[in-house]
């Protein structure tokens, strides 16, 4: 079995040969283990320090495309090189490597295919009381919106075998996340979360720069994600919203028109007749959306068998 961990990194000069150092070489039930960083668009000498420090692989981008497109691009080279386990972590050494034995162990056991580490949030004394609460309300919407349990949303230390990690695709261009838990759940890939160990904070996060635009951009995440697998759901709750307010607007028209009071409320039947109709409309939306979705489920299979059988053939060449 073959373990590939990977690091995404963009100016991590100063935290990566921290982060290298720590990484194994060898565990238990793994035959082989390479390590591969994702140099996105650096303008220091991160690459260097990799090759200094013994990184097997290295993909350097000519420019920084964002660590969801990081994430992506080296689950693909992962799988191109015969990865049967990848293992995510960040370049800022935030997760303990010690617990990666612990963290592949579910995907050793067939127990599942997707291993998220669960941080001791109450106990990190660098988050303030805002963003553990947010980590925490997150949590509970990814795992509400996902139908799979989860403990830490958007932990980035993870766990990802070869079947699951050829069914994901990465929509976002800001973090991988969330979005990766949610198509996770909704393509029935089992997810475990398993308890790890933090390193003290060595800088500060480049990704939550902003409360107010880390909520908007998770919000948008997840509700993208949730059109793209459940368009049904998604439009014909919003097509029944809309019908039952017309629909209840029509009623009260008729109220007032069976007492003799119906004059000056044409009005309401007016605006009664367009919601009624923008819900019939918003329905068959619906239903196109659906057929979509079944089309784009039939494409990430054979998009799955089509990355199996390149990620082969380059098995073969290398």
């Amino acid at each position: 079995m073959k373990l590939i961990i990977q690091i995404p990194c963009f100016n991590e000069e100063q935290t990566l040969p921290v982060t290298l150092k720590q990484l194994p070489r060898k565990i238990e039930g793994i035959d082989q283990i390479e390590w591969l960083v994702i140099d996105d668009g650096s303008t220091d000498r991160t690459e260097q320090i990799a090759q200094e420090n013994g990184v097997d692989h290295i993909v350097r981008l000519p420019r920084n495309q964002g660590l969801a497109n990081a994430f992506k691009i080296g689950l693909e080279e992962c799988l191109a090189r015969g990865a049967d386990v990848i293992v995510n972590t960040d370049a800022d050494n935030q997760y303990d490597a010690r617990d990666i034995p612990v963290l592949i162990q579910p995907i050793i056991d067939e127990e599942a295919d997707f291993v998220i580490g669960t941080r001791p949030i109450s106990e990190i004394k660098e988050f303030s009381f805002i963003k553990k609460l947010l980590q925490k309300l997150g949590t509970f919407v990814v795992s509400s919106v996902s139908g799979a349990p989860t403990e830490d949303a958007p932990s980035g230390f993870r766990a990802i075998s070869r079947i699951a990690a050829l069914k994901l695709n990465i929509f976002s261009k800001y973090t991988y996340t969330l979005e990766t838990i949610i198509q996770a759940g909704q393509n029935g890939i089992l997810i475990k979360s398993v308890p790890i160990r933090v390193n003290p904070q060595t800088r500060e996060s480049r990704l939550v720069k902003n409360i107010f635009s880390y909520v908007k951009r998770s919000i948008l995440t997840i509700l993208r994600i949730f059109v793209v697998y459940r368009p049904l759901r998604f439009f014909a709750t919003i097509s029944f919203g809309v019908f039952i307010l017309g629909f209840l607007l029509s009623c009260r028209f008729l109220y007032y028109y069976l007492t003799g009071d119906g004059d000056g409320k044409i009005q309401s039947l007016i605006l009664s007749a367009m919601l009624m109709g923008s819900g019939i409309l918003l329905f068959m939306v619906a239903l196109l959306a659906d057929l979509v979705a079944v089309n784009r489920k039939l494409l990430e299979k054979l998009q799955a068998k089509m990355h199996e059988i390149d990620s082969k053939v380059s098995s073969l060449k290398k």
